[in-house]
């Protein structure tokens, strides 16, 4: 359920340039799917009020956006 809605919120921060099939889909980064730095910082804004949690700014924090299984995981560990 959460990596599902992690998908919601990839579709919403990318204004759809990512639907949310692609990236439960994807076996690549998402980055490399299209999602932009700008679609990267609406997620973390995104995730950080839905979640109540601080994503980590460090470039190990940001690999998470790229993996929906490495974030979701992440998330359901808090």
């Amino acid at each position: 359920m959460i990596k599902e809605r992690l998908a919601e919120l990839v579709e919403e921060s990318s204004d759809g340039a990512l639907t949310a099939q692609e990236a439960l889909r994807a076996t690549v980064p998402l980055t490399a799917l299209g999602l932009t730095s700008v679609g990267q910082m609406r997620l973390i804004d995104a995730i950080e009020s839905e979640f109540g949690v601080e994503v980590d700014l460090t470039e190990d924090g940001l690999e998470l956006l790229d993996d929906l299984d490495l974030l979701a995981g992440r998330l359901s560990s808090r």
